[in-house]
């Protein structure tokens, strides 16, 4: 055989046993007539020992050796002598004493150490990233990656499911994003449009009888990249037939706690639950991150009537006042607060008022403007003791709750609020159906607009649509979503009255969306699904900030893939064999 075992395998029972290995050399040491190799596979390192008293050759082959050479070694298993054992390493026990050494192929002098990329120019990473792959840190966030997709396929088969594969050539229906087009050489002039997701197709096949469908799917969306985002994502989807909210959340839960444990995490269930409504309300966002308290409260009632008058014209506005309490903040001076004023400016706040709470009573520059009645119910609202510290800002109740939602985390990560190795999970329901698209003065779907509204908000579609909770639910992370889905619409009327509600004529709907219409007429059964995010859930599991770095091959910034050069341009005869001509570019116009 090539090899016997593995390099990280090796431990104080082997020795003696005469072992072939096979992989890299890590690195190369020469040490008093010594030469000693660490070969790194998959599994890890071992130490190598090269000995000229004891064998010749294979010493002489080892002078030759550099860094990423690939090997095969023959030796013998021995314990490393006493005090030169490496605790750091799992074989660190042991050594294996070289008998014989292959070079199986040369390598160039890389780009950058495996395995320490720190100042690495990312681009550089992704160009090389057959060599970035190699480190200990990606070959865990794979592994990891790996455990979590067999995990979910192992509980999702035991709970009925049925693994269908969707197409990747889809007709253009564009779900909020840019689709990517694929020209259809059969067709002149016309395209395919990648997946953004399966969502009609797994709707059809609870259509089809299917019932209890998933897929480990691959979607594609062109839209700009951003830590949590790419322009390919994974994602475990998932669709139920006769099912009602209850039904998804006990097997959402089931399969986190069975893909988590499989990467040896404990988590709790059942999830706790929180309405958009409420979380919009104690945390600003529909992302909250339970991990650290600092909720949000609205104090407009507790204000109104101060003499200060950016908050007196905010509420005759009909604006709101909305802040939150910072823990024992005395190391927060006056520079740190004139940096979370303009941190909260970034997104629309108008200002920051602080107030701190000195022998009782609030101090700070506008605590003058609010009475002693007033100040006392500030203290009661927060919650408030000596040495804390009160945040406010006054505006319209979007730009409030986003910019104290940002504000939260930021002082978090700051003063260190975060437990580490804490896994908070949580439902958000009852969105609203739609959202008011204030650039095109319309109603819009807040998700996408096959999400059933609840039975008895129906009347509202004619009369106040944006009062209209949908059938929808999201699973948040630590201040991320991780799944989102909703029950489905199955009955035409609805499906087409929602079309209507966000302007799509009959005549368009029935160009998009024809088939999945018709396909209601012939027996749709209630349903309903969701698709956690394969890249988010892996990366917050190993820790990682972007998701790129749980991707094996992901893109830029920019959407490039600087390893294989794509995008890339294309030969003339290809285009004219799908029938494409490329306009000049606004540079050569010019010229």
């Amino acid at each position: 055989m090539m090899r016997t075992h593995s390099c990280g395998d090796l431990r104080k029972e082997h020795v003696g046993r005469e072992v072939a290995l096979c992989g890299w050399c890590h690195v190369r040491r020469d040490h008093g007539g010594l030469i000693f190799l660490d070969l790194r596979d998959r599994s890890g390192r071992v130490q190598v020992v090269f000995n000229p008293q004891e064998e010749k050759e294979a010493f002489s082959v080892a002078q030759e050796i550099k860094s990423e050479y690939v090997l095969r070694v023959q030796g013998i298993v021995s314990a490393r002598p006493e005090g030169t054992e490496n605790p750091d390493l799992p074989t660190g026990e042991i050594e294996v004493h070289a008998s014989r050494l292959e070079i199986l192929n040369v390598a160039k002098t890389p780009p950058f150490q495996i395995g320490d990329t720190q100042g690495v120019d990312d681009v550089v990473r992704l160009k090389y990233r057959y060599l970035d792959l190699r480190s200990e840190r990606m070959q865990r966030n794979l592994s990891v990656r790996h455990r979590l997709v067999t995990a979910a396929r192992e509980y999702l088969n035991s709970q009925g499911f049925w693994e269908v594969e969707t197409p990747i050539l889809l007709k253009s229906t564009p779900e909020g994003a840019r689709d990517f087009l694929v020209p259809a050489r059969l067709y002149p002039g016309k395209f395919y449009a990648l997946p953004q997701s399966p969502q009609l197709m797994k709707q059809t096949l609870m259509i089809s009888g299917v019932e209890r469908y998933y897929q480990i799917a691959r979607c594609l969306r062109d839209e700009d990249p951003r830590a949590d985002r790419q322009v390919e994502h994974t994602q475990i989807d998932i669709e139920m037939s006769f099912i009602t909210e209850e039904d998804i959340y006990a097997v959402v839960e089931g399969l986190f706690a069975h893909t988590f444990g499989a990467c040896g995490i404990d988590i709790s269930t059942p999830f706790p639950r929180l309405t958009y409504e409420e979380a919009m309300e104690r945390f600003g966002t529909d992302k909250p991150d339970l991990r650290f308290g600092m909720e949000l409260r609205e104090v407009s009632s507790i204000v109104k009537g101060t003499e200060f008058r950016p908050i007196a014209q905010t509420l005759d506005y009909g604006g709101i006042v909305k802040g939150l309490c910072v823990p024992q903040s005395d190391d927060i001076g006056r520079k740190e607060i004139d940096r979370l004023t303009a941190f909260a400016a970034r997104f629309g706040a108008g200002g920051l008022i602080h107030l701190v709470v000195e022998d009782g009573s609030l101090s700070g520059p506008l605590a003058k403007f609010f009475t002693p009645e007033q100040q006392e119910s500030l203290k009661s609202a927060f919650k408030a003791s000596s040495g804390d510290m009160l945040l406010l800002i006054a505006g319209d109740s979007a730009t409030v709750n986003e910019s104290l939602a940002r504000l939260r985390v930021h002082l978090a990560e700051r003063l260190e609020l975060i437990p580490a190795g804490q896994w908070k999970f949580a439902w958000v329901t009852d969105f609203p159906l739609f959202s008011w698209n204030a650039t095109g003065k319309c109603v819009e779907a807040m998700h996408h607009p096959f999400t059933s509204p609840r039975e008895e908000d129906l009347p509202l579609l004619d009369t106040d649509p944006l009062k209209v909770k949908g059938r929808l639910y999201d699973v948040v992370l630590n201040g991320q979503e991780v799944a989102s889905g909703s029950i489905r619409i199955h009955r035409r009327e609805i499906q087409e009255k929602v079309f209507k509600m966000i302007q799509l004529s009959p005549e368009e709907a029935e160009r998009r969306f024809g088939f999945l219409l018709e396909a209601f007429e012939y027996g749709a059964p209630p349903h309903g699904g969701i698709a956690p995010g394969v890249d988010r859930l892996v990366a917050a599991i190993v820790g990682e900030e972007n998701i790129r770095e749980v991707i094996a091959f992901p893109k830029t910034a920019t959407g490039a893939d600087p390893l294989t050069g794509a995008p890339s341009e294309v030969e003339g005869d290809q285009l004219a064999e799908l029938g494409i001509a490329l306009r000049p570019s606004e540079t050569e116009d010019r010229k």
